[in-house]
Formats: C-alpha cells, sequence, structure tokens
C-alpha cells in the first residue's frame, strides 16, 4: 500500500531511491500468516466443491504428536472430480485431551457437520489405530561406541535406533546389526557397565545369532513390500494384488526353510551357520496367517477387485451378485448385459491394453454407466494411510523446535498448501483481496 501512495504522489523520478527501499522492507509476519491462510482456504473451498460434487469418497485418519507434544489427528479424502482422483487434506485436528476413539469420532462428526458433508457418501475409512511413539535415546556409551566403530574402519559409522514411528526401521536397525556384529562384541568386551556381559552373552550364542539373522531376512522381504505399498496414487487394487502376492511368498519361504537351501535366506545361511529351528518355520506360518485374517473381511470381494484390474475375464452371473453387494444402487440385470456389451468389444480390449486401470476406467465410454461406475467407486477407496503418515514428516518439518508456538490453525493452514495436488486461484485472491483508492 505504501508503494502505491507513493507511485500515485510523485511524479518525479526524485523518489525512486524511496520506492525501491518500501520494496525492500519484508512482509510483517502476520501479513505471510494471512497470505497463507487465504491459499489455504482457497484450496479448502475447492477440495469441499469436489467432496459435494462427488458421488462417493473414502477418508483416511492417523493421529501422532508434533514437536511440542500436541497430538494432531490428520483427516485426508479420496474422491474423483470428474477427470481425476484427488488425494486431500481435509483437516488437521488437535486433540487436547484423551485420544480415545469415541473423542476421535466425535471431532469427525463435527467436522462432517460443519461443511455439510454425509456420512451416507463414505465408501470406505481406513487408519492403522496405532498412536505415533516420541523419544529418543541419549547416552555417553552410543558416544563411545561410535569412535570405536570409526577406529574400526567398519563399512557404517553407526548402528540404527529402532523406532516405531519410522517405516522399514526395524529391518533396517537388524540389517546394519548384523553389520557391525564384531564392533558391538569388542565394544562390550571393554565395556564396564554391567549389562555388558550379559549382551555380550547373548550375542556371543549361537541359536541368538541365528534368530537375529533369520529375522534379519525376514524383515528385509516385509520392507520391499512396504516400499512397493508406499507413495501417492496407489490403489486398493495395487493393495490387494500386493498383499495376495506376499501371501504366497510367505509359502515359498516356508518350503525354503525346511529343504535348509535358505535361497531367501542369505543373512541366517552366512551368519547365523544356516541354522533353521522351529520357532523360524511357526513364524513364517503365523505370519502367513495374519495376512489372510488381515484381509479375510474386506469390505470388498475379491471378485470385485479382479475386475476393476482385468474386467475382460470376469463372468456375469457371479459377478453381477457381488457386485449389487458392494453397492446396493446398481441394477444386477442392467450389469450383466453390459458386462457382455463391455467384453465383447474389440475396441475395449485395445483400449484396455493401452492404459493405466485408473486411465482406462476414467475415460471408460458412458455406454457402460453401471460397469463404470462400480469401478471408480472401488478406486475412490484408500488402500492405505500413507498420505496420513507422510503429512506427519511434513508437520515435523513445519512446526519445528524453533517454531513450537505456530498455531494449530497455521499448522493447518500451512500444511495444506504442503501437501495439495490443488492450484489456489492466485487471481482471484488477489482481485478479492485488493485495496481500493479513492480518487
Amino acid at each position: 500500500m505504501m508503494v502505491a501512495v507513493l507511485e500515485e504522489l510523485v511524479t518525479d523520478k526524485s523518489m525512486d531511491g524511496v520506492i525501491a527501499s518500501v520494496k525492500q522492507m519484508p512482509l510483517s509476519a502476520k501479513s505471510a500468516s494471512r497470505r497463507i491462510e487465504s491459499l489455504s482456504d482457497d484450496v479448502r473451498g475447492s477440495i469441499m466443491s469436489g467432496l459435494s460434487q462427488a458421488n462417493y469418497f473414502s477418508v483416511a485418519i492417523d493421529e501422532s504428536t508434533d514437536n511440542s507434544d500436541m497430538s494432531q489427528m490428520c483427516i485426508y479424502v479420496r474422491y474423483f472430480d470428474g477427470k481425476e482422483f484427488r488425494e486431500e487434506l481435509l483437516a488437521l485436528i488437535p486433540l487436547e485431551g484423551n485420544t480415545t476413539g469415541d473423542v476421535m469420532f466425535a471431532k469427525v462428526e463435527e467436522l462432517f457437520k460443519q461443511h455439510a458433508l454425509p456420512f451416507e457418501k463414505i465408501n470406505l475409512i481406513v487408519t492403522d489405530g496405532a498412536p505415533a511413539m516420541v523419544g529418543c535415546h541419549r547416552g555417553t556409551q552410543h558416544r563411545l561406541f561410535r569412535q570405536l566403530v570409526a577406529e574400526s574402519e567398519a563399512c557404517y559409522e553407526d548402528l540404527l535406533l529402532h523406532n516405531d514411528v519410522r517405516w522399514l526401521s526395524k529391518g533396517k536397525a537388524l540389517e546394519r546389526l548384523c553389520a557391525l556384529l564384531e564392533q558391538v562384541k569388542t565394544f562390550l568386551r571393554m565395556s564396564k557397565m554391567r549389562a555388558s556381559d550379559d549382551h555380550l552373552a547373548f550375542l556371543e550364542d549361537e541359536m541368538s545369532i541365528s534368530n537375529i539373522a533369520f529375522l534379519t531376512d525376514i524383515f528385509g522381504q516385509l520392507n520391499q513390500l512396504n516400499l512397493q505399498l508406499q507413495g501417492r496414487g496407489k490403489t486398493i487394487v495395487d493393495l490387494i494384488e500386493k498383499m495376495d502376492s506376499f501371501t504366497r511368498k510367505l509359502e515359498l519361504f516356508h518350503s525354503d526353510l525346511s529343504s535348509g537351501r535358505l535361497l531367501h535366506f542369505v543373512t541366517l545361511k552366512s551368519q547365523g551357520g544356516g541354522r533353521v529351528t522351529g520357532i523360524m518355520t511357526e513364524f513364517i506360518d503365523k505370519l502367513r496367517a495374519n495376512f489372510q485374517s488381515r484381509f479375510r473381511d474386506y469390505c470388498v470381494p475379491r471378485e470385485i477387485v479382479g475386475f476393476v484390474r482385468d474386467p475382460l475375464s470376469t463372468r456375469s452371473e457371479e459377478f453381477s451378485s457381488l457386485a449389487k453387494t458392494t453397492m446396493s444402487s446398481l441394477d444386477e440385470a442392467t450389469l450383466q448385459l453390459e458386462l457382455i456389451d463391455f467384453q465383447s468389444s474389440s475396441l475395449v480390449r485395445d483400449v484396455f491394453s493401452a492404459y493405466s486401470v485408473e486411465d482406462f476406467w476414467i475415460g471408460c465410454s458412458e455406454e457402460y454407466t453401471g460397469i463404470k461406475k462400480l469401478a471408480l467407486y472401488v478406486l475412490t477407496m484408500f488402500p492405505s494411510t500413507y498420505t496420513c503418515e507422510s503429512s506427519f514428516s511434513s508437520i515435523n518439518a513445519i512446526k519445528t523446535h524453533e517454531r513450537n508456538r505456530l498455531t494449530n490453525a497455521n499448522l493447518e493452514n500451512c500444511l495444506r498448501i504442503k501437501v495439495t495436488s490443488l492450484s489456489p486461484d492466485i487471481h482471484t485472491i488477489v482481485t478479492e483481496g485488493r485495496s481500493h483508492f479513492s480518487h
């Protein structure tokens, strides 16, 4: 505003230096906050507009604590806006008291009422239900161990501290322990702490090392699965396929252990001496049973998921009844006829092989209304809470220890601008916020 006033009053170039100095003045903290709020409000408006027009959407919810030990509940929505699938931050809600399921549901219910969002449009809610852990481990023994490792010219500089908050932590921590096993033993022999003898005895026990080596290998396989499931744009079809594939791999791992070949247990073979115990095979059996039971009661039948991935090999009679169970609004008779026409079309076959699953169904002809509606319904579902989990990293990058007085409202606005795939309408924001001068 000062620049506008000076440019209006000054008719010559005598004040150019003053105007240049004014332009270099930094904005106040409130000015920056207001601009972030304006951008966030515009993006939130676009999200609400998209949700109001969407036929259905899924919700991902997770909770963690920020750098000020404030519990934050992150809520994402996945919906189809008519052109593409969107995964957007709906809200970041502080939980100042208890973080029970009842409290969280009350907060979500209040949010939906505030924005007039109907629960009936939700086709899936995804959450892991696990509160995040906050903390760190410090001690002089850690510093001394690092010094020993540096002097031994080992392949790594330090061990990894396991933390449940961090993905892949268990496998990486075990892998690093095996790589630095000799340095750890040397350090324990030199240590004067009472617990050192017990730790050393554990690491010098052949059976203990075999178990550690086995866990290193199996957690390495789990890490690969986690990496395959991470990232935005993953669909529930991808999740089911990867889970089914890993369940079959577990059968292979069991046979590999039982035969003693250990083709998939390199660490166990090299550092564990190839010792296979009943505990190991039992662990694989329990892990396989866990994967099978975890998805046994999944709300979407596997046949429906398979149809979305490969619609050309589905039988109409069985498929139509399952589709009706998944979406009660579908007409089963019409769906059967649509499917026959759909699978008989040579054009569909050519297009199907040329596009990704999402792009194929987005561009699918409206001639197959029921089939397309079902596919979009499934693809709208969140496969996991990845978007929430990744947002917690962004939260900690925004609300650092130096900025721990950042208000919850400003934190939500900053996070929304950070993670959104939508572009704020800058022209409209500037036009509506422009100051008007009298002449």
